[in-house]
């Protein structure tokens, strides 16, 4: 048998027990109401003969007056009694829309109500069950693989959507809003720091080294200077002499620079970057200048090309890495949800909020749905076939029913009992 078939058959088992209880119930009852009568009217029979026959014939009368009494108010509250049209009978199925009603706002008032609600959901620690849950590396693992699953569709829709054009303009928009001469200020302050700059000084002293020792360069250097100088000192030249001495004197300048960490041409290039970095931070005419550059540079088209290739990008690399067997997300997001399972474990006031915060909205998801539950549960109930609702309620509380009968035929037998015994001390009287 499948599991699908053994608990199908379980329901259907416990139905047929139910069933046969309360059969053998009712018909123990009817034995008892039938042994009833016949108790009476064969102690009536012989009251003459043996005159304490009296005392049993009152409780067999009294009994039987009540079982049927009680047999006919078990009745009544789920058929007519002997199929008759007698009024206030079958209670259950004549008011079922109204039993319906009261049932949804019973459950609302009473089971869904804000504090026996919340007083519940305290009872349960959300947060460990979060914590074991992530902590165990297949379930991280498993949940890794349905989030990157998830990331085409998800790239897919914001392409759809439109919502990467206006992330990029509102970047854009943010980006426009920042003061650009303070921001560079103190991004050219903190690279100052330490003399780092200096680093950059000595790039432009062996740039100017490579410069001296470029043919071309120095060709080009000597054109200019035989072109300035007169042409007698051509003839003898001049041109070729002072090339060299130019270029001697500059790389032994650049050797003294490069050497000396305090020489005047460094100490400048402090001063000069200094003053530089403080007109940034006060200068309006500076702050002018970069603004308009800014605003320039932001308005050229090629900057919203520029963010479609970033994103195209950035999308092509996400979607090749979730689709790879050995995926570097996956692989991090597995780590991540276990570390966030440990961490939340070891931390008690993370937990303490965590789960007050789901009470908070677990609660007020509950009172705000309450109402829809409660006229969910009517209106299924509303919807039941009456005899099926009939044979449902008796099969469930039918059994306990019927000892309403026992307790009917004992209590009337006793109280007949007492009525005759008043009887006959009144009489004897």
């Amino acid at each position: 048998m499948s599991s699908t078939e053994a608990s199908s058959a379980v329901p259907f088992r416990d139905q047929t027990e139910k069933l046969a209880a309360l059969r053998r119930t009712k018909a123990i009852a009817t034995a008892a109401l039938i042994l009833c009568v016949t108790v009476f009217a064969a102690a009536k029979a012989f009251e003459s003969y043996w005159p304490w026959l009296g005392f049993v014939a009152a409780f067999a009368e009294a009994a039987t007056i009540g079982g049927l009494a009680d047999w006919y108010a078990v009745v009544a509250l789920f058929k007519r009694p002997l199929g008759l049209p007698i009024p206030h009978t079958a209670i259950i199925p004549a008011n079922q829309n109204r039993i319906a009603d009261n049932l949804g706002r019973f459950i609302e008032a009473n089971f869904l109500a804000p504090e026996p609600v919340r007083e519940k959901l305290e009872e349960v620690d959300f947060s460990a069950l979060v914590s074991d849950w992530l902590s165990d590396p297949k379930r991280a693992d498993g949940l890794s693989r349905f989030v990157v699953r998830l990331v085409p569709q998800t790239l897919a829709a914001i392409d759809r959507s439109g919502l990467r054009g206006f992330v990029a303009d509102r970047m854009l928009e943010q980006v426009e809003k920042v003061p650009v001469a303070p921001l560079a200020a103190g991004l050219l302050g903190a690279f100052t720091e330490d003399r780092r700059h200096q680093k950059l000084f000595d790039q432009f002293i062996k740039v100017a080294g490579r410069f001296l020792t470029d043919e071309e360069a120095l060709a080009a250097m000597r054109e200019k200077i035989r072109e300035e100088l007169p042409s007698l000192f051509n003839l003898f030249r001049a041109d070729a002499y002072l090339l060299k001495k130019i270029v001697a004197s500059a790389g032994s300048l650049l050797e003294e620079v490069h050497a000396d960490k305090d020489h005047p041409m460094r100490l400048e290039f402090d001063r000069f970057m200094l003053k530089f970095i403080e007109d940034l931070r006060s200068s309006r005419a500076y702050a002018r200048r970069a603004e308009a550059m800014k605003r320039n540079f932001l308005a050229r088209p090629e900057m919203k090309a520029l963010a479609g290739d970033v994103w195209e990008s950035f999308r092509a690399l996400i979607e090749q890495d979730v689709k790879a067997q050995n995926s570097v997300i996956r692989a991090h997001l597995a780590n991540m949800f276990v570390e966030i399972g440990r961490h939340l474990a070891g931390d008690a006031k993370i937990r303490a909020d965590m789960n007050q915060g789901f009470v908070v909205a677990l609660a007020s998801f509950v009172e705000s749905q309450k109402s829809g539950v409660s006229t969910f549960i009517a209106d299924q109930v509303k919807r039941w076939d009456l005899a099926q609702l009939t044979r449902l309620l008796e099969m469930n509380i039918g059994r306990d029913l019927q000892y309403i009968r026992f307790n009917g035929m004992l209590i009337g037998g006793l109280a007949g009992l007492a009525l005759y015994v008043v009887e006959l001390t009144l009489l004897s009287n």
